[in-house]
């Protein structure tokens, strides 16, 4: 079958949910050609021929991408790079791109940024990051400049390989702290199946899981439809299945229910819906349950700790709320969406 010649180790399922996807998805295999690009990554790179070429085919931005590759793969775990600059037919337009290690190869994921949207920070950070950006940028830039000097100076390829991963290290912690200070802007409200947006977490995410991790779905079919933006609930579910995988878990279940009576953010609700994501992996340690969800919180050395303040602040965008009870062998995140009385079934 076609989809299956054109990327033998992702089931065919996950190639077409990776199809249906607003956000641009690419997947390359170990001599970085590609072998599955979605409508969203075409439309934003303007490639038209893809299938089987190298990286390079990007132009300019693949020595950037490849070093953020190559980072994914030595810390085995995603990297992101914000603001890059990928010209597409006529236009140029800046992404945000992940980077990931998976069954198949690599995984890049891209997101289009909209110069005008610029939203004001959450109150409960922007006093102590506007300071923390002034503090960090201007060391950052001096850095980059730095590198670069040294890379146009450099006779060996390894020492301006390096110079290239400093640049993209610098770019990475400016763009970090432009994440925070500029979150995402206000959803895009539509008609949303609750089931089809954990189903697409799903098959994203077990592209990168080991082959040991079993997926489980227990799903309430009688769940009505809602409003809200189905990107940015994949993102929030795609945050808490990776801190899953992240905490050792080798069983996750994905859990739907109608929960009557709900108190969301301290309101009686009629009606919400209700999504749980248990694991049985290490749980959340002491030291940090009181501030898991608030920012640069993380429990591994190598974690930006955006993943779950990203998360609540979608919930919070969609009138929900995101909580967690834990213990080690036993973790269970609970997503509650208020659901509008002119909702209509699934």
């Amino acid at each position: 079958m076609p989809a299956v010649e054109i990327l033998p180790r992702v089931p065919v399922d996950t190639v077409a949910l990776i199809d249906q996807m607003a956000t641009g998805i690419a997947v390359l295999d170990g001599d970085l050609r590609f072998v599955q690009a979605n409508a969203a990554f075409v439309e934003l790179t303007g490639l038209v021929r893809w299938r089987g070429c190298p990286l390079e085919v990007l132009g300019e931005p693949a020595g950037v991408l490849t070093a953020l590759i190559e980072r994914a793969q030595a810390m085995q775990a995603p990297s992101m790079l914000r603001g890059l600059e990928i010209s597409a037919r006529s236009a140029s337009v800046r992404v945000d791109i992940t980077a990931a290690q998976c069954a198949a190869g690599v995984l890049l994921e891209m997101h289009a940024l909209n110069p005008h949207d610029v939203p004001q920070a959450p109150a409960q950070i922007s006093q102590s990051l506007r300071g923390l950006a002034h503090e960090v940028k201007n060391p950052l830039a001096g850095l980059r400049g730095a590198a670069q000097l040294l890379q146009r100076r450099a006779a060996d390829a390894d020492q301006r390989r390096l110079a290239e991963l400093i640049i993209t290290e610098a770019d990475r912690l400016g763009a970090l702290t432009d994440r925070l200070l500029h979150p995402a802007g206000k959803p895009h409200l539509a008609v949303v199946n609750l089931h089809e947006v954990a189903e697409r977490a799903r098959a994203l995410i077990a592209i990168e899981a080991a082959p040991e991790v079993r997926f489980e779905r227990d799903y309430d079919p009688s769940l009505p439809a809602f409003r809200g933006d189905a990107d940015r609930l994949l993102q929030l579910l795609l945050n808490l299945l990776g801190n899953a995988l992240q905490a050792g878990a080798t069983q996750i279940q994905l859990r739907t229910r109608a929960e009557n009576g709900a108190i969301v953010n301290g309101k009686a609700l009629r009606l919400a819906l209700r999504l749980d994501v248990i694991d049985n992996g290490s749980g959340v340690p002491d030291a940090l349950r009181e501030t898991l969800f608030a920012p640069l919180v993380s429990g591994r050395a190598d974690g930006t700790g955006l993943g779950l303040a990203l998360a609540r602040e979608i919930s919070t965008e969609h009138g929900g709320q995101l909580d967690f009870r834990s213990r080690p062998g036993n973790t269970v995140f609970t997503l509650l969406l208020p659901l509008e009385r002119e909702t209509a079934r699934v």
